[in-house]
């Protein structure tokens, strides 16, 4: 039962986080930046927030996020109802980028096979 109730909180932190980065004004953080999944503990005192971009360096896109996370746990606070809003710890999914480099390898086999 608990277990439901956590996704539901993770889709929704996710939800609201994805339209509060772009009110980021760190330079470092780009424009172009998708929340792909939330993960928080038990006791929802911290949220893994995994984040993917097109561009940019991961290094500091990972350090314009954690010079605005208190900014974003701040705005997030007003966004949902929660007793406790969980601290927010960032890291990149690089799973969009590898999506894209196989989408791009399957499409030269099948350029190569048409060829044959």
């Amino acid at each position: 039962m608990a277990s439901h109730r956590i996704e539901r909180v993770n889709e929704e932190i996710r939800r609201e986080l994805s339209a509060l980065l772009p009110t980021v004004k760190d330079p470092r953080v780009p424009d172009f930046l998708s929340v792909t999944a939330v993960s928080t503990t038990p006791d929802l005192k911290q949220a893994k927030v995994f984040v993917s971009a097109m561009n940019g360096e991961p290094s500091e896109i990972l350090k314009g996020l954690k010079s605005s996370a208190r900014f974003l746990r701040g705005a997030l606070a007003g966004r949902i109802n929660l007793r406790y809003t969980p601290e927010l710890i960032f890291e990149m999914d690089d799973s969009i980028k590898e999506g894209l480099k196989i989408n791009q390898i399957l499409a030269d086999i099948a350029k190569k096979e048409d060829k044959s």
